[in-house]
């Protein structure tokens, strides 16, 4: 196929006329290959504001969530810590802190003294703190992850949406052939150019939402990773001063 297209545009420059550019190729092209290529220019633009906005989105929250657990461990007082949390909004592990200390005042002001002594805290009150801490660890995954698996699809979609372009633009150029019965490289090189078009754009929307989906994958990952490492490090602090008092 890549033989027969550059023949074909050898074969237009031969005749000094301009080889024709990518819009002229789509414009020229079939309605059902144009409406392919059409569909694979719209996902190709959404995969890129997808990759733009969730890069700013990720290097953010691992920038904060690295700056909120260099406070944590700095300050290592929870009030203390809270009364600063509004500086860490877009901070995972923060926003998993927030959750797991509004839970453990809300349950500290409810069991009173009894809570300080740690019969009750033991019992159910961790359990409540780390289950509120697990949900705010999950919605904050969720939002980090979304609109994430349109890269996926696309990356497996796209090129299988390119080769029918391909196989439609092929069957048009034989159709050529059998309605003027001829098999010149003029009859049939505009049909297969305009498909490998396809094709070619099929790859172009797939190879880089493919990449970036594993590269924010891995990334989010570790940010999930960072956020089980810290509730874990946080509920052994709240059951160590539990048992203290």
């Amino acid at each position: 196929m890549l033989d027969v297209m550059r023949v074909y545009l050898a074969t237009v420059a031969d005749t000094g006329a301009e080889p024709p550019s990518l819009l002229e190729m789509i414009v020229q092209a079939e309605p059902i290959v144009q409406a392919v290529l059409y569909l694979l220019i719209g996902m190709s633009i959404a995969c890129w504001a997808i990759i733009l906005n969730k890069t700013r989105v990720v290097r953010r929250a691992a920038r904060q969530n690295e700056s909120f657990l260099d406070l944590f461990w700095k300050l290592r007082r929870p009030d203390q810590v809270y009364e600063q949390i509004h500086e860490y909004l877009h901070a995972p592990i923060g926003q998993v802190f927030k959750a797991g200390y509004v839970e453990l005042s809300r349950l500290a002001s409810a069991a009173g003294s009894e809570a300080s002594r740690g019969g009750a805290m033991d019992l159910g009150g961790t359990e409540n703190i780390a289950r509120a801490m697990r949900r705010a660890a999950s919605v904050q995954i969720t939002a980090l992850e979304r609109m994430i698996p349109f890269l996926a699809t696309t990356g497996a979609t796209a090129p299988f949406i390119g080769l029918f372009g391909t196989v439609w633009g092929i069957l048009r150029a034989f159709q050529r052939i059998g309605a003027s019965g001829q098999a010149s490289i003029q009859v049939v090189g505009p049909d297969i150019a305009h498909a490998l078009v396809a094709t070619a754009m099929g790859l172009l929307a797939a190879i880089p939402a493919v990449m970036a989906y594993n590269f924010f994958h891995s990334k989010i990952r570790v940010i999930s990773t960072e956020l089980d490492n810290f509730s874990a490090d946080f509920m052994n602090i709240v059951k160590r001063h539990f048992r203290g008092a």
